[in-house]
């Protein structure tokens, strides 16, 4: 099932072979959220790309009890240590051990607030863990012109506003009309939902934010940086090039935030809290680390000499500058 990213495998120049390679995390941990709602697709999410990156050992960590199907999720993917503990403190009993909990390198998935603050601190620690991201409360931002279907925006607004009370909603549109009809249309479906009082909590902090145009949409939108953006509007692949800004974007009618978070193909486990603007989605990448590896001919060093000793020498870094002259020496002694 292992499976490495592609290698690269380049000569630089005649006589200089530099390669970079991969290899797979030695032990990672997957926090798995717990709540009303069993959040088994973060397992697939999480432990799929450990398994193919090829990782030793996989730790799940879950609150108690643990839902049949997070347990089913972690079997199907191969994960056989699995502990009943949430919270930061399972965050922390990754990152350093416990008597019952092994330590890992590398900490992954989503959160509420304490679990995103306990990935942070364990992360700026030298005897912590690395971390995936910092993955917290949910985030949508929706962005719709009057071409869009009020009762699709109103379900994906929704659907991140029934995750927990700490959920961020957000609609831009430059029409008033449009605001008005998403506004209808919430009511008329939270009515409906098994989680209304969760959803209702959410939207109470939420935004509905009516722009001059689409432009002031997108700018909006990009210094937010949504976990999830969806954009319906009349030509949503044309607003993509303008998007800076985004853990994963969503195009026109058919392309809910739903799919995403289950049967699209991409990761659901994405940067929230603003930090799209310097981190990824997850991916198998996060699983493995990246070596690079030269290896010089004679000739190939001997074209590269003088260049070396004159970078050395200028940085007064006298042994790197021997290392190189040593060597130029054997090998004039040799010819």
């Amino acid at each position: 099932m292992r499976k490495k990213l592609p290698p690269v495998d380049v000569e630089t120049q005649p006589g200089v072979r530099c390669q970079q390679v991969t290899r797979p995390i030695d032990s990672v941990g997957l926090y798995i959220p717990g709540g009303s709602a069993p959040l088994f697709s973060s397992v697939l999410m999480l432990a799929t790309p450990a398994r193919i990156a090829g990782c030793r050992r996989v730790v799940l960590c879950s609150p108690p009890p643990i839902a049949d199907e997070i347990l089913y999720a972690a079997q199907l993917c191969g994960v056989e240590e699995v502990f009943q503990v949430g919270g930061a403190q399972a965050i922390a009993a990754m990152a350093f051990g416990t008597d019952s909990v092994p330590r890992v390198a590398k900490i992954f998935g989503p959160g509420n607030a304490f679990v995103t603050e306990a990935k942070r601190q364990i992360s700026q620690r030298l005897d912590g863990a690395a971390i995936d991201m910092p993955a917290g409360p949910s985030e949508v931002l929706v962005i719709a012109d009057a071409g869009a279907t009020p009762a699709f925006v109103a379900s994906d607004l929704l659907s991140q506003a029934e995750h927990g009370p700490d959920s961020q909603v957000i609609l831009l549109t430059p029409d008033a009309a449009m605001a008005q009809a998403v506004r209808d249309a919430v009511e008329q479906q939270l009515a409906q939902l098994p989680r209304a009082e969760t959803a209702r909590q959410a939207l109470a902090s939420s935004r509905l934010i009516v722009t001059k145009d689409l432009a002031e949409c997108v700018a909006i939108s990009n210094q937010y940086g949504p976990e999830h953006l969806i954009i319906q509007t009349r030509d949503a692949r044309a607003l993509v090039d303008s998007i800076t800004s985004a853990g994963s974007v969503f195009l026109g009618d058919w392309s809910p935030e739903s799919a995403g978070d289950y049967a699209s193909g991409t990761n659901h486990v994405l940067p929230t809290y603003g930090y799209t603007a310097t981190c990824s989605s997850l991916g198998l990448a996060d699983f493995q680390k990246r070596m690079t590896v030269q290896e010089l001919t004679p000739q190939g060093f001997m074209n590269l000499a003088a260049t070396i000793e004159t970078l050395a020498a200028a940085e007064q870094l006298i042994a790197h500058k021997n290392a190189v002259t040593l060597r130029v020496a054997a090998l004039k002694e040799q010819a």
